[in-house]
C-alpha cells in the first residue's frame, strides 16, 4: 500500500488542468478502507492545480456503490463534496448518447460500462486525454486520431 506521503516513482511532477476522474478513484477517496484510498488521496495532495470533472453516469455509480457498501452517509458526503467545487459534472449535450453507443461498439470486448463510456465520449468533445482511474480498461480506448487516453493514476 502506497502510504499518503509518498509518489509512486512513475508519477511525473504535478498535473495542472482538467482531469476526467472515473468511479473508482472516487469510490476510494470517499472509502478509508479501500486498497486505493491512500494513492488517490495522495495524487489529488500532490496534484492541487488539477481540476477535476467527471460525469453523471459516475456520479450515479459512485452513489450507487458508496451506499452499498458503505452507508447513504457517504454518497451524500460525496455530492457535498461535489456540491462544494471539489469536482465538476459535465451533462450529456445532443449527440452524446450515439457518441456512447459508437464507443461501446467499437470496444465491445470489454465489459461494458455506460460511466467509462461516458468517460471516453466527454473525454472526446472535451479533447481532453488525462483521465484517473484504477481501471486497466482506459489504457485500451482511444480518441478518434488513434491517441491513448493517458490514466494518471495508473502509468
Amino acid at each position: 500500500m502506497v502510504q499518503v506521503n509518498e509518489a509512486p516513482a512513475a508519477w511525473h511532477g504535478p498535473h495542472a488542468g482538467t482531469v476526467l476522474v472515473d468511479s473508482g478513484p472516487l469510490i476510494a477517496l470517499f472509502n478509508g478502507a479501500d486498497r486505493w484510498h491512500a494513492q488517490v488521496r495522495h495524487w489529488l495532495q500532490a496534484n492541487p492545480r488539477a481540476v477535476l470533472l467527471s460525469t453523471w453516469p459516475v456520479a450515479t455509480e459512485v452513489c450507487a456503490m458508496l451506499a452499498r457498501r458503505i452507508h447513504n452517509e457517504s454518497a451524500l458526503d460525496f455530492l457535498r463534496w461535489a456540491q462544494r467545487g471539489g469536482i465538476a459534472l459535465e451533462s450529456a449535450v445532443e449527440g452524446s448518447l450515439t457518441e456512447v453507443l459508437r464507443l461501446s461498439e467499437r470496444f465491445a470486448d470489454l465489459p461494458f460500462d455506460l460511466a467509462d463510456a461516458s468517460i471516453a465520449e466527454t473525454a472526446a468533445r472535451l479533447k481532453l486525454r488525462h483521465v484517473l482511474s484504477i481501471d486497466a480498461d482506459f489504457d485500451v480506448y482511444r480518441d478518434r486520431a488513434g491517441r491513448p487516453l493517458v490514466n494518471l493514476l495508473r502509468r
